[in-house]
């Protein structure tokens, strides 16, 4: 199957989610986004309220605002994600990241885990919602478990990471998701999305979602590299991987 950087791309949330972002990072990000027509741009819930208003009133185009809540550890109380859901979802969001309890998951709570997402996606009745389960701290029990428990929720994905404990995703965690995830719940990868060619191999792999910071900084490098060499033939968003 061959894919292009254009389905790359519109299968990227362009993501920022360092502590240290500033407004003017998260204005590049959505310009970005609507630039390369991302499936969303992933920010801060702090930046969502005023990204939505930039997104609303830009006459570049539009982009979906995807954010993060219970992030990164997912320790949070249910109250607290839910309140945090349903706040990022009235200041704008179209799609709400949920890092779930590993805690839960080491105990076997899973009835606990399934409860929560399912309160969470009630909380943001109109986002699209993702479970972030954190696959690199998990036993392949634990990660076959969890597809049982994200297919039976009101949830529309299963997500591999945060990017911000000790891995991201890996092949065999998405083919491993992919075999065992039932019902219209779609995968996304996230963490350690290095290159087009690692996009392409996830997206071959089972994932329909790709969390990122680095796809749209690679494409604009291309774009530069083929600027400056005066190659002009064909487009970089055609480009197979």
């Amino acid at each position: 199957m061959e894919i292009t950087v254009k389905d790359i791309l519109t299968l990227t949330d362009h993501t920022l989610l360092s502590p240290n972002a500033r407004w003017h990072d998260i204005k590049g990000v959505i310009d970005d986004g609507i630039k390369y027509k991302t499936a969303s741009v992933c920010i801060p819930p702090c930046f969502v309220k005023r990204a939505a208003e930039y997104v609303r009133i830009s006459k570049r185009g539009k982009v979906k605002i995807c954010t993060v809540i219970g992030f990164p550890n997912g320790y949070n109380s249910t109250e607290v994600k839910c309140f945090e859901a349903e706040r990022a979802e009235r200041d704008g969001a179209d799609e709400i990241d949920m890092v779930i309890n590993i805690g839960m998951v080491k105990e076997k709570r899973y009835a606990d885990i399934l409860a929560e997402i399912n309160a969470v996606s009630d909380a943001c009745r109109y986002s699209l919602l993702k479970v972030i389960v954190e696959t690199c701290l998990l036993t392949e029990e634990e990660k076959i478990k969890l597809c049982d428990v994200v297919s039976a929720s009101r949830a529309h994905f299963i997500k591999t990471s945060t990017g911000f404990s000790t891995g991201g995703a890996t092949l065999a965690d998405v083919e491993l998701l992919a075999k065992h995830m039932r019902g219209p719940t779609f995968i996304k990868a996230a963490g350690g999305i290095a290159s087009l060619e690692d996009a392409a191999a996830f997206i071959r792999a089972g994932a329909c979602r790709l969390g990122t910071s680095r796809i749209v900084k690679i494409v604009k490098q291309m774009e530069n590299e083929e600027k400056n060499g005066g190659n002009e033939d064909g487009k970089i968003s055609d480009t197979t991987y």
